[in-house]
């Protein structure tokens, strides 16, 4: 995960916390949490680059819609960040 931007790793923990979540629900989530619309051209060509990096599969729900979900690679680059932050922080 150290390759990705701060707004991918956000996109990756949202998509791992939602089961199959669309583009739409990624989106909702995520302009909650930064409190920000947050465009297609912004999002989508980032989950690709998720994909991409298969951290997370993309599927169809129907014709016009997909859905997301963590692969196995990206649970463990969670676990793997999750350790590597648990040295420095500890809540």
């Amino acid at each position: 995960m150290d390759d990705l931007t701060g707004f991918q790793r956000d996109l990756l923990y949202v998509i791992a916390g939602a089961n199959r979540p669309s583009g739409q629900d990624v989106k909702e989530e995520i302009e909650e949490y930064y409190e920000s619309e947050i465009n297609h051209g912004r999002l989508y060509p980032n989950l690709d680059t998720l994909v991409n990096k298969e951290l997370v599969e993309k599927g169809e729900l129907d014709r016009r819609t997909n859905y997301y979900a963590i692969s196995d690679a990206g649970e463990q680059a969670m676990q793997d960040r999750q350790e590597w932050e648990d040295q420095y922080v500890e809540l």
